[in-house]
């Protein structure tokens, strides 16, 4: 099976980026310890406070696709419900 690789950034509207970086040590501490995760990094850029590059890794795409399921229905996924995602997935 192929390993599953996401990699790009989100940008979060500015009246949430708190709230986004109170939640989001949490949500990476809960995503590195998922079965199958392999890398998880999510970095607040310098250039610009309301982007974050975002690098993920994982075993195959059934960790993959529980990872997303798990943050569909979460807390993280309801704080972030506004934040833009771009995202390339790769399989390698």
């Amino acid at each position: 099976m192929s390993k599953v690789i996401l990699k790009g950034h989100i940008l979060v509207p500015e009246p949430e980026l708190q709230l986004v970086k109170q939640e989001l040590e949490k949500h990476k501490r809960l995503t590195l310890e998922e079965a199958g995760c392999i890398t998880f990094r999510v970095t607040q850029s310098a250039e610009n406070s309301l982007r974050f590059d975002v690098y993920e890794e994982f075993i195959n795409e059934a960790a993959f696709e529980a990872h997303q399921l798990r943050v569909k229905e979460s807390h993280w996924g309801k704080v972030t419900n506004n934040v833009e995602r771009h995202y390339e997935i790769l399989l390698d």
